[in-house]
């Protein structure tokens, strides 16, 4: 929690100067203020803070506008809304627009300070899980491969996922739910599929059917190992893998998700093996 600077947004001076009183007497280095739309623009580009609190109601704008211009400028800045008003509907329009959490006035100190840690906490968590997820999602397939036919994969290529790529043969996809969700999926041709399918099952696979069945338990496999990786690691991530879902076809169109994702290709004897993964902040629990 060191080093998180704020930027306070409000057109009252007398809740400028309580909200920035609270946070610089707990640690936290208060380094603007604004008080309108163009004031948010223009001291958010120069101080490029890590959390903004937000009021809801000032002249000419709202803090739902202000927010989308904070996110404009860096998607990552945190946003809190400290507002005299709080219903069902504001709540929910202040979710839909990335807001983190939403204190009501008049503000409490330790209420304003627990939910600024665990929103600031939690973007710290995001963060380590960002820089470790794909070297433990590419162990966990080398090792699942190894364990189940006895043969090494090796990662010829690395990328950060930005466009839609064609896949053909056999597409599983994953969903991981936690406290920040994600996809993963492996991408194989036909021909791989049938090699390594009737290497894991020492005997020719009957049909397509048991060929997709089979990577699809792989995949099950892959995605599960690598989770309970993440989580001995750190158990906030709290991952548990959704049922795989399977797409079989030529020329298949794999669109890119909303947020970052990698993707690995491996060279096996069975021929390449493609894996792709990314995770997401997540609905954070700060609303007071």
């Amino acid at each position: 929690m060191e080093n998180v600077r704020v930027v306070v947004v409000d057109d009252s001076p007398l809740s400028v100067s309580v909200i920035s009183g609270i946070l610089e007497d707990n640690g936290f280095q208060v380094v603007g203020s604004a008080g309108c739309l163009e004031e948010v623009k223009e001291v958010i580009a120069e101080t490029r803070p890590n959390l903004v609190t937000m009021d809801m109601t000032m002249p000419g704008t709202d803090g739902l506008e202000c927010t989308r211009a904070v996110h404009e400028i860096d998607r990552d800045i945190r946003v809190i809304v400290i507002s005299s008003m709080m219903d069902e509907e504001i709540v929910s329009q202040a979710k839909r627009n990335r807001v983190s959490g939403y204190l009501q006035k008049p503000v409490d100190d330790e209420d304003l300070i627990a939910v600024v840690k665990r929103v600031m906490q939690a973007e710290e968590l995001f963060g380590v899980l960002n820089s470790e997820f794909f070297d433990v999602f590419k162990d966990a397939l080398r090792d699942g491969q190894n364990k189940l036919t006895k043969t090494l994969i090796t990662y010829e290529e690395e990328y950060l996922c930005e466009s839609e790529y064609t896949a053909d043969g056999i597409a599983v996809m994953i969903g991981i739910i936690g406290e920040f969700p994600g996809k993963m999926l492996i991408s194989l041709s036909n021909a791989t599929a049938h090699v390594l399918t009737a290497t894991v099952l020492r005997r020719e696979p009957k049909n397509s059917e048991e060929i997709i069945e089979t990577m699809a338990e792989f995949a099950n496999i892959v995605a599960g190992n690598a989770c309970s990786s993440l989580n001995k690691r750190n158990r906030a991530y709290g991952l548990r893998v959704a049922p795989p879902s399977v797409l079989s076809g030529e020329n298949m169109k794999i669109t890119p998700l909303n947020y970052p994702t990698y993707t690995a290709i491996g060279e096996s004897v069975f021929g390449k093996i493609l894996l792709n993964i990314g995770f997401k902040r997540g609905e954070l629990d700060a609303w007071t």
